[in-house]
C-alpha cells in the first residue's frame, strides 16, 4: 500500500516547506491593527502634501502663513519666516515634507523599525504642530473644535505615545483598554480627559458662543467644495443660524461627558465612546469637510478620523488581558 505522502506526490500534491516568512507571521493584535491604522493615516497624508498645489508657492505664502494669523507676536513670526523659506523653495520644501511622512507611515508598518518612526512621528508632529498648524490655534481668538482645533497633528503624537510597543512594568492585572499599556491607566485617563474637556472649553470660547457664529463658520467652509458637500453646509449653516449659543452650549455639555466617560463603568464608558465616534463623524462631515480633502489643498483629514481612532485605543477590554508577549524583532511585510 503507497504512503500517504507517495499517493500525494502521485497526485502532484507534494507537500512544500513553510517559508520563514510564514513561520514568523501571526495575526496582529488589537494594538498592532491600531498601529498599522496610524500608519495609513500617515501614508494618507504623505499622499495629499503630493498634490501639485503644494508645489506651488501659494503652499507658504497662503496656507502656512495664514496660520500666523490670530497668533501671538512671536509665534506669528516664526510661521511667517516658516512661510517665505517654504514659498522660496517650494518643490524642495515640500518633497521633503511628503517623503518625512511617507518614511514615518512604513516605519510604523514594519515591525523593526516601529518604535523608532512613532519616536519620530512624535518629533515631526510637534514641530509641524508648532510652525504649520500655529499650535492648532489654540492661541488665537476662539479656536473651535468644529473645525480642528487643537490640531490634527498633535494628535498624531499623542496616538504615537498611547500605542507605544511596550507594557507598563508598574501594573500586575491586564489593561483595561489598549491606551493604558504603555503609561498605564491613569496617565491615559487624563489625556483622554485633558483633550476632551478642552473641546468642551474652546466650544463656548469666543465666536463659538455667538449668534451667528456657527452659521458664519460652516457656511465659510462651502468655499470650493463639490456640489454636494457646498450644499449640505449651505443647509447645516441655516439650521443653527441665529442658534449659536444653543448649539454651542449643547456641544459642551457633550464634549464634557465624553470627558468622563473613561471614569464610568465599563457599560457607560463603551456608550460614550460610542457617542464620541459619532460625534467625530458628524464634526468631520459637517465642520471640517473631511479634511478639505477634495479642494487639492487640504494636508490631512483633520482631527475627526484621529479622534475615532484615540477612541478606539480606550475601548474597554474588561475580563480579559490585552497584554501579549513582545517579540524579537523579525522581518515582516508592510502592513502586518
Amino acid at each position: 500500500m503507497a504512503t500517504t505522502s507517495q499517493a500525494m506526490g502521485a497526485m502532484g500534491m507534494t507537500r512544500r516547506p513553510r517559508s520563514a516568512l510564514a513561520e514568523n507571521w501571526s495575526v496582529p493584535d488589537r494594538r498592532r491593527m491600531l498601529q498599522l491604522t496610524l500608519a495609513t493615516a500617515w501614508l494618507l497624508d504623505a499622499v495629499l502634501q503630493f498634490q501639485p498645489y503644494m508645489f506651488t508657492r501659494a503652499f507658504g505664502n497662503r496656507m502656512i502663513a495664514g496660520m500666523a494669523v490670530g497668533n501671538p507676536s512671536g509665534l506669528a513670526h516664526q510661521i511667517n519666516w516658516a512661510a517665505r523659506t517654504i514659498a522660496h523653495h517650494p518643490a524642495a520644501s515640500n518633497t521633503a515634507f511628503g517623503l518625512v511622512q511617507l518614511c514615518i507611515a512604513f516605519g510604523i508598518a514594519w515591525r523593526p523599525t516601529l518604535k523608532l518612526a512613532l519616536a519620530g512621528s512624535v518629533v515631526w508632529a510637534l514641530a509641524v504642530w508648532w510652525i504649520g498648524e500655529g499650535l492648532g490655534g489654540v492661541l488665537a481668538r476662539g479656536p473651535s473644535p468644529l473645525t480642528g482645533a487643537p490640531g490634527a497633528v498633535v494628535l498624531y503624537a499623542l496616538l504615537a505615545v498611547l500605542l507605544w510597543p511596550r507594557d507598563s512594568q508598574r501594573r500586575r492585572e491586564p489593561a483595561p483598554f489598549i491606551a493604558a499599556r504603555p503609561l498605564g491607566a491613569a496617565p491615559a485617563r487624563a489625556a483622554w480627559l485633558v483633550l476632551w474637556a478642552s473641546l468642551a472649553y474652546w466650544a463656548l470660547e469666543g465666536v463659538n458662543r455667538s449668534s451667528e457664529g456657527l452659521h458664519n463658520m460652516i457656511t465659510a467652509m462651502a468655499g470650493g467644495q463639490p456640489h454636494w458637500l457646498s450644499s449640505l453646509d449651505t443647509s447645516v449653516a441655516r439650521v443653527v443660524a441665529h442658534r449659536g449659543l444653543e448649539f454651542s452650549i449643547a456641544l459642551a455639555v457633550v464634549f464634557a461627558l465624553i470627558a468622563a466617560g473613561t471614569f464610568f463603568s465599563v457599560t457607560a464608558a463603551r456608550v460614550t465612546i460610542v457617542v464620541a465616534v459619532a460625534l467625530s463623524v458628524i464634526i468631520w462631515v459637517v465642520g471640517q469637510n473631511f479634511g478639505d480633502v477634495f479642494s487639492g489643498s487640504g494636508t490631512d483629514p483633520n482631527s475627526a478620523p484621529l479622534l475615532i481612532l484615540l477612541a478606539a485605543a480606550f475601548w474597554p477590554s474588561p475580563g480579559r488581558a490585552v497584554v501579549a508577549p513582545e517579540r524579537a524583532p523579525s522581518f515582516e511585510p508592510v502592513g502586518i
